[in-house]
Order: structure tokens, then sequence, then C-alpha cells
């Protein structure tokens, strides 16, 4: 197969710096979409898989899974694009397109594993996907969203894996207006979490155990804070949510969150992916109550959460940087020193 070069940032080893690459694109094939990378998010998921801590990354990594870009170039089969579209790129290239999942329009649950938009299985080239820290990608159709023009685009890229993130637990669970609805964590991820909330009519509590992040949580829309280290304030809202979303990206102790749901009532888990805490089974049965897990989001629920943000005017609150950075960035984002996500302005790779 015939395939381009394209400049890129990559990590040669899980303790390296990134640093200019050059990889290979695939030419584009009849159901493809070729895309110029015009900015691209920096997610916390990107540090850990160039730092090989879920022990599966392969190397060389170029990272990025929150694309957004303009369409280069269309295959002969492709009619959802034309070229010039404003176009979204998320976590997933490809998939089965088979299983129960997919049939469901839930590609992220793919029964034989989706592609991720990097460090998955290249279908095409062998080896593995390379992401959005690039100049341009070549994506199936089928994973390609359109993004309202509307929105601001470079603050638009974090909706493609932190928008989404939070976003499908709250529509597959059912938040309505009037909830009260908790959000456990005011970053990357709880920051959308709160914007959606919010714009869904929900009264948002914003759940945290930093007293100086309040003002910043009722900028972002919510209505009230509790801080999670004050046992009275904690008592005071016990068995009182109707949802929890929890983003706590690293493991901790959930009981004290689970007292404050509701009988029959959810938290979703979307951030610690690594072993928690004992889990006290009483404060589960005794009210009936709900833990559960989310990953990313389909297609379908991606594009809906995108009309969505053109609709309500969400986008994510972001710092650019440029590629040169990405090695400080990386050092920030673990240190928790950004509001609320880096985001690439990629015109800086072609300097």
């Amino acid at each position: 197969m015939s395939k381009t070069e394209v400049k890129a940032y990559a990590a040669h080893a899980n303790d390296a710096d990134l640093e200019p690459f050059t990889l290979s694109r695939r030419e584009v094939l009849e159901n493809d979409v070729k895309i110029d990378i015009l900015y691209c998010g920096v997610c916390h998921s990107d540090i850990h898989q160039v730092r090989n801590d879920w022990k599966n990354s392969r190397y060389p990594v170029v990272p990025g899974h929150e694309i957004i870009g303009r369409v280069l170039q269309t295959g002969s089969k492709v009619n959802k694009f034309k070229e010039g579209d404003l176009v979204g790129v998320g976590c997933m290239v490809d998939s089965c397109q088979e299983c129960s999942s997919c049939q469901e329009g839930l590609e992220q649950y793919c029964e034989n594993g989706f592609v991720g938009t990097y460090n998955g299985k290249d279908k095409h080239l062998g080896g593995h996907t390379f992401g959005g820290y690039s100049e341009n990608i070549v994506v199936r159709e089928e994973f390609v969203l359109k993004v309202p023009e509307n929105i601001d685009a470079k603050a638009a890229a974090p909706l493609l894996c932190a928008g989404i993130t939070t976003w499908s637990p709250l529509t597959h669970w059912k938040v309505k207006k009037g909830d009260k609805v908790g959000v456990i964590g005011l970053g990357g991820l709880g920051h959308m979490g709160v914007k959606f909330a919010h714009a869904m009519g929900a009264h948002v509590v914003m759940i945290t155990t930093s007293p100086g992040k309040s003002e910043d949580a009722k900028n972002l829309g919510a209505d009230e804070v509790l801080i999670s280290k004050d046992a009275v304030q904690m008592k005071e809202h016990a068995n009182s949510f109707d949802f929890l979303l929890n983003t706590v990206p690293v493991g901790h102790d959930v009981n004290p969150y689970v007292s404050l749901l509701k009988r029959d009532a959810t938290m979703v888990l979307v951030g610690a992916i690594e072993p928690l805490d004992p889990i006290h089974g009483g404060g589960l049965i005794i009210k009936r109550k709900n833990i559960a897990g989310s990953v990313i989001g389909g297609i379908k629920e991606t594009q809906e959460m995108l009309d969505f943000c053109g609709e309500h005017n969400i986008v994510s609150d972001v710092e650019m940087i440029d590629i040169q950075n990405i090695n400080q960035a990386f050092e920030r984002v673990t240190k928790s020193d950004v509001k609320y996500r880096f985001v690439i302005d990629m015109k800086s790779l072609k300097n």
C-alpha cells in the first residue's frame, strides 16, 4: 500500500521526552477521509500511554485523540464529508462494525476491541496507529465527526474525549431537569461534567477536596460546592443525590460518596482506571445504591454531544500551546496545573 510521510511528535521510550518524528499515513482509500489537523487536545491518557502506565504501550507513541481539523481529501465512496468541512476525531478510528455493541452504535464496547486513534492495531500498514500530534490523519468515514462551525474550534478539541466521557453517562443514566447531580473532581473531565449537567437543567453540585475551586466551579455552572473533607457538609447532603459523576483519575475511597446517593441512585466512575480502596457493601445494600463505570462514547452519541454543544455554545476551557512545549505541558498536567485542558496549535508543527 502506498503511503505518505507526515511530521509528528513521538516518544520512543517510557522515560523519554516527545520529540520530532516522521510517520507514514496510508493513501486515502475509498471510504477514508484525510484531515488537516488544526488543533489537538492533551489528555491525561496521552501521558499514561507515553509513560506505559497501563503496560500496553508500543513505541514510538504518537499521542493525541482530541483532534479538530478540516477535510483535505475524501475517498470515492465517502458521501458524508467534503473538502473544507470542519471535523473531529476522538479516541477510536475503527471497530469491527459487526458485533452487537457496534450494531447498537456503542463502538467503544466493541466485542472484538475498537482500534484506538493511537497505539491501536493498524489494519492497513501493520504495526500500530499514530495519533493527532501530527500534521494530518487518515480515518475511516464512520469514525469522523461533524463539528459545528459556530463553536470555537480550538476549544472544541477536548470535547472528543473529555466531553464525550462525561456526556455519555449523563445521558445514559437519563439526567434531566431538576435532578440533583454531583460532579466529583474539577479537572479536564469534571469541568465538562459541570457544563453539561448545568445545560441539561440539573441542580449541579461540584464536589471537591479543595475550597479554592469554589469560585471556578460556580463560574462553570455549579449551583453549589460541597467540600468532601468537611464532615458536616457531607452529612447535610447524605442520601440526596440523583446521580454522581466521579471523575477522580486515581484510586481513592469511594465510600463517602456512596453515602451521598439517594435510594436506587448511581455513581458512575469515568476516571480511575486502577484499583479502588475497599467498598463497604453495606453502603450499597441498605438503599439499593449502584456504582457503575463508563468509557468515552459511541460515534452516534458523540455526534449528538457535538450538536448539543453547537446549540448551547459549550466548549472546553483551554490553554493553547505550541507542540514544541508539549513536554512542559505533560509535567503541568501531572501537577493539575491547567484550567482545564491544554490544546496544541498544530500550526506550530509546520515551523
